[in-house]
C-alpha cells in the first residue's frame, strides 16, 4: 500500500517537473568473488567471475526495479547472449535491470558453467559466485529484493535450476531453457551421459532436502521450462526430471528414490498454433491461480534459444519468442506479488 502510494506521488512529481530526457540504457562491467566459490574440479581457479549489468533506459535510484539474471550457455559470452535474446530491448520496455555473469575460459575451455561440479550443485562453487554477484548488483542499483529472477540457456539453465534450489529465498522465479535439473550429474565425468540419458543422482531427494532446510518464510518458487522436441544435446528426460524436481521443491510432489521417467498428471495442458508451421504445448501445475511449474514444449525446436537472433549460434529465429515468454513470466509473478503479497510467511 505505502509502496503504491509512493509510486503515484513520484510519477505525479515527474509529470509536473519533467526535467531532462531519460538516459539511454547502458552496459556496465563488474566483477565479484565469493569465498565459497572454489570449484572441486578446478580448485586452483580463483573464485571470482566478471559480469555485465544492463542498466535500462530511464534508470533512476528513486525506483526499485526487478533484476533478471541471464546465464549464457556453452561457447557463448554475455554479449552473445544479450544480442541473441534481445534482452536489452525487453529490459528497456519493462524497466528491468539485467545481470549477465561471464564464465571464464580458465574455469571451462568451452565457457560452460560447471553445473556438474559437486560444490556448485551443492550451492557453493559458481552458484555461490553468481549469488554474490546478485547481492552486489542488488545493493549497487537498488534492485527490488523480492523481484529477482534467474534465467539460463543449456549449461546456464542447469546453473539457474541450481540457484533456485540452493538459494530459493533469493528468487521470485526461475526460467530454464534447454537445461537440466539441479545436481543431475554426480561428477564431471558423467555429465555428457546425463545430458543424453538423464540424472545419475537422486534429483528429487536433492529438492526435498533443500526444501526442508529452507527458511520457514521461503515462498513457492515458480519454474518456467522450455524444451525443444528435436534437441540432440539435452534429452527430453532432463526436462521431465527438472519439472519433477521443482514440484518436489514446491511441496507439490513427494520425492521417491526411483522416479518414473514421465511427468505427473498436470492440472492443465493445451496446444497453441504459432504460425510458421509451429506449435507449442503448455503443461501447467498450479496452486490456485498461481502456476507453480510450467513446461513449454516446442516439437521442432533444437538446442537453441527460441525466437533468437539467427546471426548467432544457438539461436532459432522462429516462434515462440522465448524472451517474450520470459517477460510474461516475470510480469505475471510481479502481478501476483502485488495481489497476494510476496508469498513469504
Amino acid at each position: 500500500m505505502i509502496g503504491r502510494l509512493w509510486s503515484r506521488i513520484r510519477d505525479s512529481f515527474a509529470r509536473l517537473f519533467p526535467g531532462k530526457p531519460p538516459q539511454p540504457g547502458r552496459f556496465v562491467a563488474g566483477s565479484k568473488m565469493s569465498w565459497r566459490g572454489w570449484l572441486r574440479t578446478l580448485p586452483w581457479i580463483w573464485p571470482s567471475r566478471d559480469y555485465l549489468v544492463y542498466v535500462p533506459r530511464g534508470y533512476s535510484r528513486w525506483k526499485r526495479r526487478p533484476l533478471v539474471v541471464m546465464l549464457h550457455g556453452c561457447k557463448q559470452t554475455p554479449e552473445d547472449f544479450a544480442v541473441g535474446t534481445r534482452i536489452a530491448a525487453m529490459a528497456d520496455h519493462h524497466g528491468w535491470l539485467v545481470l549477465l555473469p561471464r564464465q571464464t575460459g580458465k574455469a571451462n575451455p568451452w565457457s560452460c558453467w560447471n553445473w556438474f561440479d559437486h560444490r556448485t550443485s551443492a550451492g557453493g562453487g559458481e552458484a555461490a559466485i553468481v549469488a554474490a554477484q546478485i547481492h552486489a548488483v542488488r545493493r549497487a542499483y537498488r534492485a527490488h529484493p523480492r523481484r529477482v529472477f534467474v534465467a539460463g540457456m543449456s549449461a546456464g539453465g542447469a546453473l539457474a535450476a541450481t540457484l533456485g534450489v540452493r538459494y530459493r529465498p533469493l528468487f521470485a522465479g526461475v526460467f530454464v531453457h534447454s537445461g537440466l535439473a539441479s545436481g543431475a550429474a554426480s561428477s564431471a565425468l558423467t555429465a555428457l551421459d546425463v545430458m543424453i540419458h538423464g540424472a545419475d543422482t537422486p534429483f528429487e531427494r536433492i529438492a526435498a532436502s533443500a526444501r526442508g532446510s529452507a527458511p520457514s518464510e521461503a515462498a513457492a518458487l515458480p519454474l518456467l521450462a522450455i524444451r525443444g522436441g528435436v534437441d540432440e544435446v539435452v534429452a527430453d528426460i532432463n526436462a521431465v526430471q527438472l519439472v519433477r524436481q521443482y514440484l518436489v521443491l514446491n511441496d507439490r510432489l513427494n520425492a521417491v528414490d526411483h522416479p518414473p521417467a514421465e511427468l505427473p498428471r498436470p492440472d492443465a495442458e493445451s496446444t497453441v498454433p504459432l504460425g510458421d508451421g509451429r506449435t507449442l504445448t503448455r503443461i501447467d501445475y498450479r496452486d490456485g491461480e498461481r502456476v507453480l511449474v510450467r513446461l513449454v514444449r516446442v516439437p521442432d525446436l533444437g538446442h537453441a534459444w527460441s525466437g533468437g537472433d539467427a546471426s548467432l549460434s544457438y539461436n532459432d529465429p522462429r516462434p515462440p519468442d522465448a524472451t517474450g515468454l520470459l517477460a510474461e513470466f516475470v510480469v505475471e509473478q510481479i502481478r501476483l506479488q502485488r495481489r497476494f503479497g510476496s508469498g513469504r510467511k
